[in-house]
């Protein structure tokens, strides 16, 4: 039994990961059949030519080990399909385009994606499940917790600290901090399109424009 691979959701961020996943396969020189997961199929399918199937369908597949890449833009439903994926003993997996640039003493935890055109610099600690869109990147001595977002074309400089579950929205910049103050984006945080982020984010808040401020509920 060889080790099978799937991506976890057929929305768009699932059909624009496959290829991304496919391309990581082929560098590692892998020949293997990858899945898409998708829990709204009624009956086994095929999507952008891939074989699309439910859960509990790739469940009972016979192999080795299974590995699962899960493509679901919301950090908490990401959340509840990790604990389920290491319940049912199979392995997150993390995959990156040919071009992503990767540098000195980056550690990324497992379930990471790593889209066309990213950079991830040197000395770096990202946690588990981590989605980096297209044209982002993160700079020097930064540490980013686990289910974080970031969308196209973020800029997240150096010394920030980004805690678990926050959402950083397509072109965002994040002023750099010091290694003896970095700038802190709080757990849960949403960052709006286009902010200019200039100093630390509280928890759970969510912050637009230039420079950055709290969003206030009406």
């Amino acid at each position: 039994m060889t080790e099978i691979y799937a991506v976890y959701g057929a929305s768009g961020c699932g059909r624009s990961l496959m290829p991304v996943a496919r391309e990581h396969l082929a560098r590692l020189g892998i020949q293997s059949t990858i899945y898409f997961i998708d829990d709204s199929l009624r009956e086994a399918t095929k999507i952008n030519g891939y074989p699309a199937v439910d859960y509990q369908t790739f469940k009972a597949l016979q192999s080795a080990e299974k590995f699962v890449l899960i493509a679901i833009a919301n950090s908490q439903i990401r959340e509840k399909i990790a604990h389920r994926l290491e319940n049912d003993g199979m392995q997150l997996w993390s995959v990156q385009a040919n071009n992503t640039v990767m540098m000195d003493q980056v550690e990324i935890a497992a379930g990471a994606a790593l889209s066309p055109f990213v950079t991830i610099t040197s000395n770096i600690k990202i946690g588990k499940c981590f989605h980096a869109n297209l044209y982002s990147y993160v700079e020097h001595d930064c540490v980013i917790g686990d289910y974080v977002t970031f969308a196209p074309g973020v800029k997240c400089n150096g010394n920030i600290h980004i805690e678990d579950h926050a959402y950083i929205g397509t072109g965002a910049v994040i002023k750099q901090g010091t290694p003896n103050q970095p700038l802190v984006i709080g757990k849960g945080a949403v960052i709006g399109m286009g902010a200019v982020v200039t100093k630390s984010v509280p928890p759970g808040v969510t912050v637009v424009g230039n420079p950055a401020r709290i969003l206030e509920k009406k």
